[in-house]
């Protein structure tokens, strides 16, 4: 996602980001920060070293950090002897195939990919997707557990359920790792692994704010689709792009015309903005905070016969539709969250967390506010990259994240060329 690809903002998260914008206050509280990040991991590390009689200090591992994830996953195969030393399954839980097509595309395979790549077998993890149902992925977490794992990785469909996996999970001394959404009122203990969602959201905010010049759009009058309130990430995807755009709110160069109940469902979106454009016919501008969601305001922008880079709208996930509709002049860019990336960091904490070990700062490098439990999650906090016409060759197409072919087509095939992507 998110949501911010989710599931956006992907998601849910994040990276962003993250829906019917939770209260100002409730925004304000949910942040992360990379700024305690030792004392934060040793913190949650010392929990979790004291938990197993085998427990040792990092220096018995290579020194990996959040930054040492590339393309070709050779920072996993450093962590072979640490797979070795663990003990248990790690239980791969992601959410659906709704809202957003990453978790079968790009999720699955990347984490499969980081768990061999780190010297473990399919005896080793369980990866599974609950298809949109909360009872289902409640299931598979008790599946999980009972065959043994040590580990959870939860990305979960909503806090509340997933709040009662990690308690149950507690009780039976398995660990967890709150995967790109953060559970909040989630287990003691945990930890949590995403992109940096407030910064997906300020990407978010500022592509918008270039775009309204670049697009010479007069006396911007904006609509915020947030993604869904329930995701902790559309919280900080919103947190971050009012942080942008709330000084030009203040100034009177920027009006807010509606912020109206998020979602992350593309149909519910559509039939939102409708009305709201029906209701306040000067909108124009959108900020979105996904692709999907961008993609059924600027669907219903066609019908209306609204030509190209009249009306900005942003995303996040970059979706073969959403870089489309960058190229075609519809949406002003989105925000691309190398999920090899998380799928590595994430895969490597767990290692560390299977062998009784304390994780280095150099991972864990900051913290994310729990709101409900009034907490601070020790994070791994990854960065997020904006993508436009101008780089989306030398960032999603060179890590084949979409394949030029696959965007290259129709309206937008003369705009590949023009962007230099084949």
């Amino acid at each position: 996602m998110s949501l911010s690809l989710k599931r956006a903002t992907v998601a849910s998260a994040t990276v962003v980001a993250m829906l019917g914008f939770a209260a100002c206050s409730s925004s304000k509280s949910s942040s992360s920060s990379a700024s305690s990040a030792a004392s934060s991991s040793s913190a949650a590390g010392s929990s979790s070293a004291s938990s197993s009689a085998t427990a040792t200090t990092a220096a018995a591992a290579p020194a990996i950090t959040a930054t040492s994830f590339t393309t070709d996953f050779s920072a996993m195969a450093q962590l072979k002897d640490l797979a070795s030393q663990g003990k248990g399954k790690i239980g791969v839980l992601l959410p659906d195939t709704a809202s957003s097509a990453r978790y079968v595309a790009f999720d699955q395979p990347y984490l499969q990919k980081a768990f061999e790549a780190a010297g473990l077998t399919s005896s080793d993890f369980k990866i599974d997707n609950a298809q949109g149902s909360a009872s289902t992925q409640q299931t598979q977490a008790e599946a999980d557990i009972t065959e043994g794992a040590s580990v959870l990785l939860l990305d979960q469909l909503d806090s509340g359920s997933a709040a009662a996996i990690e308690a149950n999970a507690a009780q039976h001394g398995v660990k967890v790792i709150d995967y790109d959404r953060l559970t909040k009122g989630g287990a003691s203990g945990r930890y949590y692994v995403s992109f940096d969602n407030v910064s997906v959201g300020k990407l978010i905010g500022q592509g918008e704010v270039d775009c309204i010049a670049a697009w010479n759009v007069a006396s911007p009058q904006i609509l915020l689709m947030d993604g869904d309130p329930t995701d902790n990430n559309a919280t900080l995807f919103a947190q971050g792009y009012k942080s942008v755009l709330q000084p030009k709110f203040d100034a009177g160069t920027f009006k807010l015309v509606a912020e109206p109940g998020g979602t992350w469902d593309n149909q519910k979106a559509l039939t939102l903005f409708e009305q709201q454009y029906t209701a306040h016919p000067n909108i124009n501008a959108v900020v979105t905070a996904n692709d999907g969601l961008g993609q059924s305001v600027i669907s219903s922008l066609k019908t209306k016969s609204i030509p190209a880079k009249k009306i900005p709208v942003t995303g996040q996930d970059a979706t073969a539709q959403g870089l489309q509709n960058i190229l075609t002049g519809y949406q002003c860019g989105t925000v691309y969250k190398p999920i090899y990336l998380e799928a590595q960091a994430s895969v490597a904490l767990a290692l560390y967390l299977r062998a009784g070990q304390t994780p280095p700062a150099g991972l864990v490098n900051g913290t994310t506010t729990d709101p409900t439990a009034n907490t601070q999650v020790p994070s791994v906090l990854l960065t997020p990259i904006w993508v436009t016409s101008q780089n989306m060759a030398s960032t999603v197409i060179k890590d084949a994240f979409v394949k030029a072919s696959d965007i290259c087509t129709g309206d937008a095939a003369s705009a590949c060329t023009s962007a230099g992507i084949s």
